[in-house]
């Protein structure tokens, strides 16, 4: 398959070396031309482009077009360009971690150009980009669906992704998912904040170690932690400043409009902006967790 990727970001940059990886062609953009050799010298099965108008040049039909940009503005603007410039029976893909709203938005723009459109929800940070995804697809058009599954499938961790259907279920799903890990960081945090306060000298990389060998909470988060924990046995080189993405926010909205209690994910959501006032030691490791798994921004600690 043949399709153009939209961003070359550390998670876009990971998923087109992926797909190439496993046969696929690509047809790089970025705003920064940089990137788009970057991605153009890891294969000959990528090609760059200059606009987006060369991008599309360059694709087969129907084209297909996968956004990875920053939620939001830049995401909305690129995908609005794009329903400018494309045809019916073209493709796109939202693959970033857009509000599921603004994708219900964009769908009555694109299903009165004729223009499939599918949300996917990308989880997996940068290693699963590069090494095997974990995706929660959506979209009205079942039949362009079995054209987009192959690439899925592909790119994918065995049996990780999901066509969920209407449009605008794969970011729901994905921002619930969000909210869900808000809540398994904070846990983890919380604990070691507890043995930081403790009368016990603790290595924590050791402890993160046993815990992910067979105790009944052993995951990746668990395993990331270990790893932080070896660069830096006590966080001590970065704040407790907890940023966000926006999604745990959205789910506790959710929440809220549909009155179904989620207490854990909201009061995680509050311990973020708490942690931007006062630095905490649970900051220090959710901060390091996020690091890990998505190469998000560390703020250093103050001296």
């Amino acid at each position: 398959m043949k399709f153009a990727m939209i961003g070359l970001g550390k998670m876009g940059l990971n998923l087109v070396k992926n797909a190439v990886d496993h046969g696929h062609e690509v047809v790089a953009f970025d705003l920064n031309p940089d990137f788009v050799q970057e991605a153009a010298d890891y294969s000959d099965k990528v090609e760059g482009a200059t606009s987006i108008d060369d991008m599309l040049s360059k694709l087969p039909t129907p084209k297909i077009v996968w956004v990875m940009v920053p939620a939001g503005m830049p995401t909305n603007s690129t995908i609005d360009t794009l329903i400018e410039k494309m045809d019916a029976g073209d493709i796109i893909i939202d693959g970033g971690n857009s509000n599921y709203k603004d994708n219900l938005a964009q769908n009555e723009r694109t299903t009165a150009a004729g223009i499939k459109f599918f949300d996917a929800g990308t989880s997996g940070g940068m290693n699963g980009a590069r090494n095997g995804g974990n995706f929660m697809i959506g979209g009205d058009d079942p039949e362009a669906w079995k054209i987009l599954e192959p690439l899925f499938k592909s790119i994918s961790e065995p049996d990780g992704y999901l066509y969920t259907g209407r449009l605008g279920s794969g970011h729901y799903l994905k921002m619930v998912h969000n909210g869900i890990e808000y809540g398994m960081m904070q846990a983890i945090a919380e604990g070691f904040e507890v043995l930081e306060a403790s009368q016990f000298d603790y290595d924590y990389a050791a402890v993160a170690k046993l815990w992910n060998h067979g105790s009944v909470i052993r995951s990746w988060l668990m395993e990331l932690a270990e790893e932080q924990f070896d660069k830096d046995p006590k966080l001590s080189a970065i704040s407790g400043r907890m940023h966000s993405s926006g999604e745990g926010k959205w789910t506790v909205e959710e929440s809220l409009d549909l009155e179904v209690p989620a207490p854990v994910i909201y009061l995680s959501l509050a311990m973020r902006y708490r942690s931007l006032q006062e630095d905490t030691f649970s900051g220090k490791v959710v901060s390091a967790l996020r690091n890990g798994f998505g190469g998000h921004a560390m703020d250093a600690a103050k001296k």
